[in-house]
């Protein structure tokens, strides 16, 4: 525990000294809420709708949504990454494919 005065200064993991060089696990910025990147949201995302049109389309399409949302940093705007766009867009329709064909299933 440090204590007040010059003492934290030649501790290397002290406030304001994890940068880069000195080999912190958590250097970038992207990894500082300790989840998935924006990326990977992305990609993920996108993994579920595809999946999605071909098995549980009323799970994989919300949550391909979900993702691709989350990875679009949960604002609609076009300058985000192809694969979250891809994921919100195709979640979307998967959803909506897997609600119409529920609801022809109830009616017959």
């Amino acid at each position: 525990m440090a204590s007040f005065g010059q003492r934290t200064r030649g501790y290397p993991r002290s406030r304001g000294r994890t940068g880069p060089r000195w080999g912190s696990p958590r250097s970038s910025g992207v990894e500082s809420g300790g989840g998935l990147d924006r990326g990977t949201l992305g990609i993920i995302g996108t993994i579920f709708a595809v999946v999605g049109f071909f098995a549980l389309g009323i799970v994989l399409g919300p949550a391909a949504l979900v993702c691709g949302w989350l990875s679009m940093g949960r604002r609609w705007s076009p300058n985000h990454s192809i694969p979250a766009l891809v994921a919100v867009v195709l979640g979307a329709i998967d959803t909506l494919l897997a609600l119409f064909w529920l609801a022809g299933v109830s009616v017959m």
